[in-house]
């Protein structure tokens, strides 16, 4: 390190000397070494001494600085030491916080267990009030009612039994106090006879308003089935109707397309003789033109004929002139020869002159002649050929709207059918659909009555067990009572109704005889019988089951 400092040194002493030498150097031309006896050597704390000053850096300040951070980590870590002590009030106030949250949730976990306690006790409450209620209501029915009253009925006969067992020990004992209480008893008899009658006669009048009821229903569901009939009735007459609607107005469909085709046929033939007559008039025209043309021609070569014609006449007048004159100059004098031959001379080359003159302006004016001909002519095909072209050009253009008419009414007649068989395919997917909804409707209604049946009969077969249960129990504590059993077991019968009749459904029917009494017809029917019946219902009803199974799939 002292060899690299003084390095360093050497090297700040060289660049001092070299500093003070520089402008000698420059004076010599060249460099030359330093002088070590003039370099100056530095210390490494004088040497960061003067970095220290040149870079501007204060060492109190970063000894202050650093010492301060120090005294910030140490309290930094005091802090997280003191943390985790058990014996400070920060400590304690933690150790007390988390106590109370233990004992918290050991309330609320003591809490929960007896809000279930009591949900339980609670919901086996309701259960017992809800069988208690079941019970009273069940007791509240019919059949319950005639057993509990077959039971007091029971009990009133061993009453009577004993009372009547009483009247005889006291008979034997006096026969006038057993007088009047047999007169007693006769009386109490004779009012339990009575109200026993009314109960009876009270008893049909209600199982024939009950049969009344039954009988009113029976002719709703027949009025129901009725309208169902006329409402089905009425649906297929809607649909013929609507059937017939459709065929009509295709057939006036066809007859409307049948018309414009023969409308467009006629019109066709129309323009095809109008056509014709079209042609036949521009030939006529086209013959008139002709015609006037050859009278023209004719005319033109009269008048050249005449004009021809009066030429020589007039020569020949000239040439009779001529020889006149020649004639009257041959008596005249020797002397006037001349001037005669001259003046003749002068007179036929100004005559010759003249019908020169004439003969070429009627030249010009026969070529004028021709060619204005030829100008008509050639005027008359540009015109024939401007009207043949203006013709075809239209009939092209009326064949080609003809075709543009022909291919937008196609157009129009086949969507047309297209909106037609739409419209029926619509018509028929409607009807599908509206018979579709009321097929699964009936469908529908049939499955509901079916499983309503079923349902029914499975309750009134539960029901009728239970009945059956609770009743037997009732009669064989009644046995071991020694009490009457008739009424009980007569009270106890299987189905639902108090008649005499055969059990159809779980119900047994009643059958009054027709006279004014109202009583019910007796029941003849042996055990066999009746089992073969119980029989025949328990098949009905699996039967009825399977039915319903099978149509819910």
């Amino acid at each position: 390190m002292t060899l690299g400092w003084s390095t360093n040194e050497r090297s700040l002493g060289g660049s001092c000397g070299q500093t003070q030498n520089t402008s000698a150097e420059e004076a010599n031309g060249m460099i030359q070494p330093p002088d070590l006896r003039q370099v100056t050597v530095l210390t490494k704390a004088e040497w960061l001494k003067i970095q220290d000053e040149l870079n501007g850096v204060n060492k109190d300040e970063e000894s202050v600085r650093e010492a301060a951070k120090q005294r910030e980590a140490l309290h930094l870590q005091s802090k997280e030491v003191v943390k985790l002590w058990s014996n400070t009030i920060a400590g304690q106030r933690q150790k007390k916080l988390e106590a109370k949250k233990i004992r918290e949730q050991n309330e609320e976990e003591k809490r929960k267990l007896t809000d279930e306690e009591e949900a339980k006790y609670q919901e086996q409450k309701r259960k017992e009030a809800i069988e208690k209620a079941k019970t009273q209501l069940y007791y509240q029915t019919d059949r319950v009612k005639g057993l509990h009253r077959a039971l007091l009925l029971t009990e009133v006969l061993k009453e009577r039994e004993a009372q009547i067992e009483l009247k005889h020990r006291i008979k034997s004992a006096s026969k006038d106090a057993d007088e009047e209480f047999m007169n007693k008893v006769k009386a109490t008899e004779y009012e339990a006879l009575r109200q026993e009658q009314e109960k009876t006669r009270q008893k049909k009048l209600e199982t024939k308003a009950v049969a009344e009821d039954l009988k009113h229903h029976i002719k709703e569901n027949e009025l129901v089935r009725e309208r169902e009939k006329i409402e089905n009735k009425k649906d297929g007459e809607e649909t013929q109707h609507l059937q017939e609607l459709y065929q009509w107005g295709q057939r006036m469909e066809e007859e409307r397309q049948a018309k414009q085709k023969r409308n467009l046929m006629q019109a066709h033939l129309a323009h095809l003789t109008n056509r014709d007559l079209i042609r036949a008039t521009e030939a006529q025209k086209q013959e008139a033109e002709e015609e006037q043309r050859k009278l023209f021609l004719s005319a033109k070569q009269k008048m050249v004929k005449l004009r021809k014609d009066k030429e020589r006449e007039l020569f020949r007048e000239a040439q009779q002139r001529r020889d006149s004159v020649i004639k009257q100059l041959t008596v005249t004098p020797e002397e006037q020869t001349v001037s005669e031959e001259q003046r003749i001379a002068k007179a036929v080359a100004e005559q010759d002159a003249k019908q020169a003159q004439q003969q070429w302006e009627e030249d010009e004016k026969r070529a004028a002649m021709l060619k204005s001909i030829a100008a008509h002519r050639e005027l008359a095909r540009q015109e024939k050929e401007q009207r043949d072209k203006m013709a075809k050009q239209s009939t092209r253009e009326t064949l080609e709207a003809k075709k543009e008419a022909d291919r937008i009414f196609s157009e129009k007649q086949q969507l047309k059918a297209q909106k037609v068989k739409e419209d029926g395919r619509k018509l028929l997917d409607f009807n599908a659909t509206q018979m579709a909804e009321k097929s699964a409707r009936l469908q529908q209604l049939k499955r509901e009555e079916l499983e309503f049946e079923v349902k029914n009969a499975e309750l009134t077969a539960e029901e009728e067990n239970q009945f059956q249960q609770y009743s037997q129990h009732v009669i064989d504590a009644a046995a071991e009572a020694q009490r009457n059993m008739f009424p009980l077991c007569k009270a106890a019968r299987e189905g639902i109704g108090g008649g005499l009749g055969p059990i159809s459904s779980a119900v047994r029917s009643s059958y009054l005889v027709q006279d004014c009494t109202g009583a019910q017809m007796p029941k003849y029917v042996s055990g066999v019988t009746q089992n073969i019946k119980n029989l025949n219902e328990a098949a009905d009803i699996q039967e009825a089951k399977m039915r319903l199974g099978f149509t819910w799939q």
